[in-house]
């Protein structure tokens, strides 16, 4: 009963995983954390056949955010196209 318990925990937790797109693999170490979140979900909505991540209100409102996201979907589009 316990290992079966402990499988289907596993399991769960690897599907997770599996359908979280990996964040950008920039260092944006020094740059607000607004521009970090933007600059993520942009990146992620730019990989082939992903949806696009983005918050909207956000998006509407902060422009840390709002640059972040237009400056992580256009670098990681253009390095998927090179």
């Amino acid at each position: 009963m316990r290992c079966g318990a402990l499988c289907i925990l596993l399991a769960a937790l690897c599907a997770g995983c599996a359908t979280k797109p990996p964040a950008a693999k920039v260092n944006l170490t020094g740059f607000p954390p607004a521009f970090r979140d933007g600059y993520n979900d942009g990146c992620r909505s730019a990989q082939p056949g992903a949806l696009k991540r983005r918050d909207e209100t956000r998006f509407s409102r902060d422009t840390q955010y709002a640059s972040g996201w237009r400056d992580g979907y256009d670098i990681c589009r253009q390095s998927k196209t090179q």
